[in-house]
């Protein structure tokens, strides 16, 4: 596939934003999506809502975070530049405060490195393993490096994640596309919510049907 110039990603951002607040993904003015560019970042603009933005307004940064065009950039920027620095695979950072993974983290998680079991084969095959990042106040610059840590753990297990979740915040995900982000983000949520609503809780997947999605798609976990 032929990579998307600047104009689409512009456009795409906004898609994505817009059908991600339609459908109760996000909120208000919380969340923000970034994209990578060859030389630099697009992100969405502080306190914006994902539901209205405008391609033409996000901000748009050089490779060293220095803001050149657009509306005030979101403050997230620091972590998502930790994401891209530790994830070399990333394009697309997606941020949200989705009510279900902030309902989980105040409930409680499954486990530090798993915040919900593997309950469903798309959950093993198009999210992964979530690691839960202790609660930190928002915009604290220690977030960043605690989320390169884990994702950096991942890799070493030979297992790379595509999000992580910020208790009592949301998750942080990201893809090639924002598309394929969103994608991740919504799978993530929809787990989540599975997993608040059975009531008794089920069984997570076990290690041989685990093993025949490994074969069968070449699945990471």
């Amino acid at each position: 596939m032929a990579a998307q110039s600047e104009s689409q990603l512009r456009e795409e951002i906004c898609s994505v934003g817009r059908s991600l607040f339609d459908r109760g993904y996000v909120h208000a003015t919380a969340g923000n999506i970034s994209v990578r560019l060859d030389e630099g970042f697009l992100i969405t603009p502080t306190d914006a809502c994902l539901g209205r933005l405008d391609p033409g307004r996000l901000a748009r940064l050089d490779a060293q975070g220095r803001q050149t065009s657009g509306d005030p950039a979101s403050k997230t920027l620091a972590l998502h530049r930790h994401i891209y620095g530790a994830a070399p695979e990333a394009r697309c950072v997606i941020h949200s405060h989705s009510t279900h993974l902030v309902a989980l983290t105040l409930h409680g998680v499954w486990s530090p490195d798993d915040i919900v079991p593997p309950i469903t084969p798309y959950f093993v095959m198009k999210v992964g393993h979530v690691p839960l990042i202790p609660y930190h106040r928002p915009g604290d610059t220690r977030v960043g490096e605690l989320v390169a840590q884990r994702i950096a753990q991942f890799h070493a297990r030979g297992t790379p994640i595509r999000a992580v979740m910020l208790e009592r915040l949301g998750p942080n995900v990201w893809h090639g596309t924002p598309g394929q982000a969103s994608a991740v983000l919504e799978e993530l949520e929809e787990t989540a919510r599975l997993w608040l609503q059975c009531l008794p809780r089920p069984q997570p997947l076990n290690p041989a049907q685990i093993e025949e999605l490994r074969i069968t798609f070449g699945v990471s976990w």
